[in-house]
């Protein structure tokens, strides 16, 4: 018994099986959340249809509360406290119900798919449902743990997700010009980088590929690093490209230029013509067209907007901010990249 426990066989075979109960032990633990959920939510609409009815106030949920857990020790979730959060959770998402009923059902398997610390701090955060479900949608998107929705809450990834100046619209396929816009951001956070005043290109260049795995997860979903200074010869001469990089949801290129200053016209046609190049030169069958995106320290976006009018390949135009340049209680309220990464771990 001995030497087939030693052999690969038995250890491929356990690998597997292991593989299976693991499998089963998360859709275990998601179908407990869900029907945990779906119990809060209705609490939630019994306690909100009882006071609307009986007028009763906040006393009667101290009392409800006191009698839930006499009934059900073992239970948790039946605190006062508890109880107030739940009713405001249904309150919150209802509002809108009311009034589009329509919602109700697509959306309630949405909310009942995340952990109900996630709904806590969406409510507590957001300022709208469109917010909350924007931020609902990420953490079922991209697996998010608490600390990592903190971190883009905090960084406002709502109001700056596909925020970039483009002209995908024009130049993109529909289906693929809406992926593309939606990957993008404006600005982009560097809060990871703290640089003195009076950096080059090359340097911020440099510190970004020194954090390149946080640098990804700025960029976002699909983005895989291809190289810094990327050669490329045309005609007998040479050019380097700040960045590649290669994304696999939109199966293209991305040029990546850098500029420490602010947006001028003339910035358009060095990323154009690196474009076109890795068309040529590094495009095969199987890849879309190349995006080109240009982040600058600044930019007037009406200005962009008309540079990019007549620009016949797809190209983007944002702006990225530093660490030393998010307000110090912004910056207080930001998780650690190293407390992020370990939950991506995790």
């Amino acid at each position: 018994m001995k030497n087939i426990l030693d052999t690969s066989d038995y250890k491929n075979w356990l690998q597997t099986l292991k593989g299976k109960i693991q499998q089963s032990q998360i859709k275990a633990a998601i179908q407990v959340n869900s029907e945990l959920l779906r119990l809060y939510w209705q609490i939630g609409k019994a306690i909100v249809e009882k006071q609307a009815k009986a007028k009763w106030g906040d006393g009667f949920l101290q009392t409800l509360s006191a009698d839930l857990c006499k009934e059900f020790p073992t239970m948790k979730g039946f605190s006062y406290r508890n109880l107030k959060s739940i009713r405001q959770w249904y309150l919150f998402y209802n509002q809108e119900f009311l009034i589009r009923k329509q919602l109700v059902s697509q959306l309630e398997s949405s909310l009942f798919s995340i952990p109900w610390g996630h709904h806590i701090m969406i409510m507590q955060r957001c300022k709208s449902i469109q917010e909350a479900l924007f931020y609902v949608h990420k953490t079922i998107e991209n697996h998010w743990s608490r600390s990592v929705l903190e971190h883009q809450i905090a960084l406002n990834l709502y109001a700056r997700q596909g925020k970039a100046i483009t002209n995908f619209q024009q130049q993109l396929p529909a289906t693929a010009s809406d992926l593309a816009q939606e990957l993008t951001k404006d600005p982009y956070v560097f809060d990871f980088l703290s640089m003195t005043e009076g950096y080059t290109e090359k340097e911020l260049q440099q510190y970004l590929e020194d954090h390149m795995t946080k640098f990804l997860l700025e960029l976002g979903k699909g983005f895989c690093f291809y190289g810094k200074q990327v050669h490329i010869n045309v005609g007998g001469d040479d050019f380097y490209i700040d960045l590649l990089f290669y994304n696999a949801h939109l199966h293209c290129y991305v040029v990546v230029e850098l500029k420490t200053t602010k947006f001028k016209p003339e910035h358009i046609g060095q990323l154009k013509f690196y474009v076109t190049a890795v068309n040529k030169q590094l495009r095969t069958e199987g890849d879309n067209p190349t995006i080109g995106l240009l982040i600058c320290k600044d930019k007037n976006d009406i200005v962009a907007e008309y540079t990019l009018e007549e620009i016949h390949n797809p190209i983007g135009v944002s702006s990225y901010k530093l660490f030393d340049e998010l307000s110090k209680g912004f910056q207080s309220s930001l998780p650690s990249i190293e407390e992020i990464e370990k939950q991506l771990i995790d």
